[in-house]
């Protein structure tokens, strides 16, 4: 009954969750009523379960560096920055017989532990950059996404690490009660940072900075700090989509992934999130990802070049910035 409730409110308080809720629905008619055969398929939704929660996350990270009036163009850099350190401690301590037969627990443990760690470090860099050398987020991520990528570049040579553990594959291809790993790993991930953003006192301090850093500041918040950690949390957020995208692949390299940036951007404005900061959920975040891996399908299922989808979903973020834009003075 308290969620049915809270759901509601949240409905009601953002009419932006209709629209999306409304976008998705009108994708999957489309989309359906296009190319029925091969779109409403088990196999395709099936899919769409194991590579939702990469961009999920990505997008979740990117609305928490915009909620503090910030952008994070680093955290495909981290991604795969965090695959790949992972990926060269399996083939530095593991024979290729144990990657594929031996669970290698302990080592998968250790391998977390270093894309974890990835996240963290790569985050508190940009969060010194921002919060304390007070450059501007949009320079500082994007330099430490080149140094991030070009690191990768170093370690790797260029050529993908493949081949990882049986137990790491697991997290981006296993299944649990029916369910796809990675979207459960998702769903864990999205109600503790919804919990962390409307029931607790750096959520609420955040969101503050984002709507009104003056006030933050006269209500002797320590907007530094606070934003520091928004940039740690997206670290992590990034390296934990890191862990899964190696999963599901059995690989890492420095490129991959390199349309979830713009991707992630978009989900989060198209989520509701104002990119001057102050605003913003999980819950949109969410239906908006929903919506693009169902538009995206259906672009694949007929078969468009990449580049033009690449060029629909730039043109998409134009439209949506503009709309919102228009909205907000409104």
């Amino acid at each position: 009954m308290k969620l049915a409730h809270d759901t509601r409110r949240l409905v009601n308080r953002d009419n932006n969750i209709l629209q999306l809720i409304a976008i998705t629905v009108l994708i999957f008619i489309a989309m359906s009523a296009l190319n029925p055969e091969k779109f409403l398929r088990f196999y395709n939704f099936e899919s769409i379960t194991y590579m939702f929660p990469e961009l999920g996350l990505l997008s979740i990270a990117m609305m928490i560096a915009m909620l503090t009036g910030g952008i994070d163009l680093s955290v495909v850099g981290i991604a795969n920055l965090s695959g790949i350190l992972a990926g060269t401690f399996f083939h530095a301590v593991l024979t290729r017989q144990q990657m594929t037969a031996d669970p290698a627990l302990p080592q998968v443990l250790i391998g977390i532990a270093i894309a974890l760690g990835t996240g963290i470090t790569a985050g508190a860099l940009n969060g010194l950059l921002i919060a304390r050398m007070r450059i501007t987020p949009i320079l500082a991520t994007m330099g430490t996404g080149q140094l991030f990528t070009g690191l990768a570049l170093v370690i790797t040579g260029g050529p993908a690490i493949a081949g990882f553990p049986a137990n790491w594959a697991f997290i981006g291809n296993g299944s649990l009660f029916g369910l796809a790993v990675p979207f459960l790993i998702f769903l864990a991930v999205a109600v503790l940072i919804a919990f962390v953003l409307s029931r607790t006192v750096f959520g609420v301090n955040l969101m503050l900075i984002g709507t009104n850093p003056k006030a933050a500041l006269f209500a002797g918040l320590r907007t530094s700090r606070m934003v520091f950690f928004s940039y740690v949390t997206t670290g992590v957020l990034a390296s934990l989509a890191g862990i899964i995208l190696s999963g599901r692949t059995n690989a890492a390299k420095a490129d991959y992934g390199n349309s979830y940036l713009l991707q992630a951007v978009l989900i989060a404005v198209l989520g509701g999130t104002n990119p001057a900061g102050g605003r913003g959920t999980v819950l949109g975040v969410s239906i908006a990802v929903l919506a693009l891996m169902l538009l995206s399908s259906g672009f694949q299922m007929m078969r468009f070049s990449i580049h033009l989808i690449d060029f629909i979903w730039g043109a998409f973020l134009l439209l949506v910035i503009a709309i919102n834009t228009y909205l907000h003075r409104k």
